[in-house]
């Protein structure tokens, strides 16, 4: 039961602005050394910086490190997505 907790929480620490990990993540969506997209059982997270690497990613247990300057951490809403792929969608009838 306790790793059940484990695999549903979710946490972001940043130290320094220089060091981010982030707990719950199920994948990295898209990365470079400007942004990545990744996606957390809380929904999808887009960082934003400069000279961002990939330090580790432990998908066992959901864990990420990012280095570099970050600049902005944004959830980004899932509904919001579904209306731009509404909106393509309609473009292409």
């Amino acid at each position: 039961m306790n790793e059940q907790a484990l695999s549903v929480s979710h946490e972001i620490k940043l130290i320094d602005r220089s060091i981010l990990s982030i707990t719950g993540v199920t994948k990295i969506i898209s990365f470079d050394s400007n942004e990545f997209i990744i996606e957390s059982n809380m929904g999808p997270i887009h960082i934003m910086g400069t000279n961002l690497e990939l330090l580790s990613l432990d998908t066992h247990e959901g864990l990420i490190r990012i280095k570099g300057k970050v600049s902005s951490i944004i959830y980004m809403d899932k509904q919001i997505k579904k209306k731009d792929e509404s909106i393509i969608a309609k473009l292409f009838k």
